[in-house]
């Protein structure tokens, strides 16, 4: 039945999909492959092909009580095939042989040539009414193939029979040529690759075709672990048309440090993003913190997000400064996410963060603290994708109405402000600098709103002290100059002398703002 037919009713045909349960392949699929279609998968060796479509067959058993024939024309045993497959967790071997069926077709096409292979196709789809079809080494049929001609007509009588009895076939190949026949003939192709790009090897998914609907174009991370294969849309993609941000009720999201909540008019506006950006020491870490268990004094929840300090020592460091955090650990309210220091893919990070928040128990207002951005800057293959990353991320993070807080960290010493992540700093309804100062042999840490949209806010420079008793932001900084190339000056006033000569260098230092100034001694006149 074509797509512009009708059934009985009048109605078209329904979009029958068979959904391949390997996360996030039927999002990029917008749904899954056709019931009935006959689908093209290539790659190159180790890129994971054979445990895609062997999940793929386990999770249609198992989703919808299917039925699966696997053959393959490769000279590979499928008793070494399985023992490969069984350390994986999709592998259940209950189901073979009768629900997943494994078949050779190499000596039939060998010796009966195309016609024979058709034979045995036909009657082992019929034999075991199966709903999915995979021939795994295509290139061996086509070596056998007299001609071109004869490998196309093949591959259309495939595509026939597969609609005919509506089962969903595979058909699962070395890498090739886009242009090359079979790909022309079937109703979609899906190429996995496996590439070096520096020292990372990463594995993509891309699907070039895909007839009668919309899908997701472009490379898409692949990880292989224990579970199978999973696939990672790019975030851009994934999260290119977010829910509407929050509008109604908009409270303040306060640090619960009395001068620096002040200076933010009250806290942060629920709903938005703001960077804190600063050298290491600077206490970004420590704000961060602050915010989440102000947050949970409040009856909000919290999550920490972070890429380099684990759970235990976490909580020690922020317990040394009074800030309670254990407590509302074990009590739910802050859960604390810690990612290794290993190679991370970018996208899958993004993933992970979103699933722990939506998995959380709903409360009208949530927290997120990021520790920090240049742990998705380090994750990242390409890193040109890093600035619309970081909108996609933050807008889907405002849909969802959570106040995040996310770090980044400037060199511990420079002579200009040059944010290592700028396009943070735009996607930012606030940033908020912390930076060290020296003045006459002693370092000072400093900090300042550098930008609040949609709110008043003071930009003044203040004095941060960590102390054992907790965080303290000083009323200002007086003495102060020059602060944004790390340097401050103690101003040397100008005094008029009698002879209307200036004074000399140091001879009377600036009085602290506010302060009325002494007058001149007139002893000695």
């Amino acid at each position: 039945m074509s797509g512009s037919e009708t059934d009985s009713s009048g109605q078209p045909p329904r979009d029958e999909r068979v959904e391949s349960g390997i996360p996030r392949l039927d999002f990029i699929l917008k749904g899954g492959f056709k019931q009935g279609g006959i689908y093209a998968l290539m790659g190159p060796p180790g890129s994971g092909k054979t445990i895609l479509v062997n999940q793929l067959c386990f999770n249609h058993i198992d989703k919808s009580e299917g039925r699966c024939v696997y053959m393959t024309l490769l000279i590979e045993s499928h008793a070494k095939m399985l023992r490969h497959l069984a350390s994986l967790r999709f592998f259940q071997l209950e189901h073979i042989p009768d629900k997943l069926y494994y078949i050779s077709g190499y000596k039939v096409v060998r010796d009966q040539g195309f016609g024979g292979l058709l034979e045995l196709i036909r009657g082992t789809l019929r034999e075991r009414k199966a709903t999915v079809f995979v021939i795994d080494g295509m290139e061996s049929a086509e070596q056998f193939a007299p001609t071109a001609q004869a490998y196309g007509e093949f591959v259309h009588s495939l595509q026939a029979l597969a609609s005919l009895l509506g089962c969903t076939t595979f058909l699962v190949s070395n890498v090739r040529e886009r242009t090359h026949t079979e790909n022309a003939l079937v109703d979609g192709v899906v190429e996995l690759s496996d590439r070096l790009i520096g020292p990372r090897a990463v594995r993509e998914l891309t699907v070039h075709k895909f007839r009668g609907s919309d899908y997701l174009r472009g490379r898409h991370e692949v990880e292989i672990s224990s579970d199978g294969i999973s696939i990672h849309p790019r975030t851009e993609v994934q999260f290119a048309h977010p829910g509407p941000s929050a509008r109604e009720s908009r409270p303040r999201m306060a640090f619960g440090l009395p001068r620096f909540d002040e200076m933010l008019g009250g806290g942060l506006l629920s709903g938005s993003t703001t960077a804190l950006v600063g050298s290491p020491g600077t206490g970004k870490t420590l704000l961060g913190l602050s915010f989440l268990v102000e947050g949970a004094r409040r009856g909000q929840r919290g999550m920490y997000f972070g890429f380099y300090e684990p759970p235990p020592r976490l909580i020690e460091k922020a317990e040394a400064v009074g800030i309670p955090l254990e407590r509302y650990v074990q009590d739910g309210s802050i859960a604390l996410e810690w990612q290794p220091p290993l190679e991370h893919l970018m996208d899958s990070l993004a993933e992970q963060m979103l699933e722990k928040i939506r998995a959380a128990p709903e409360r009208e207002h949530r927290r997120l603290f990021v520790d920090g951005a240049e742990g998705f800057r380090a994750a990242a293959v390409y890193p040109e994708r890093v600035p619309i990353f970081l909108s996609a991320l933050t807008n889907q993070l405002r849909s969802l109405n959570i106040t995040t807080v996310i770090t980044d960290e400037l060199e511990l010493f420079q002579s200009e402000l040059v944010l290592p992540t700028p396009e943070l700093a735009n996607v930012a309804e606030s940033v908020v600098l912390l930076r060290y100062v020296e003045l006459r042999s002693q370092i000072y840490r400093l900090l300042s709103v550098m930008k609040m949209r949609e709110s008043r806010y003071d930009s003044s420079l203040r004095e941060v002290h960590i102390t054992p008793s907790g965080i303290d932001v000083a009323d200002s900084f007086q003495s102060a100059e020059a602060i944004l190339s790390g340097r401050g000056r103690v101003r040397e006033a100008r005094v008029a002398t009698t002879d209307g000569k200036a004074p000399k260098k140091g001879s009377a230092p600036l009085k602290p703002a506010g302060k009325k100034r002494a007058r001149p001694s007139r002893r000695g006149r």
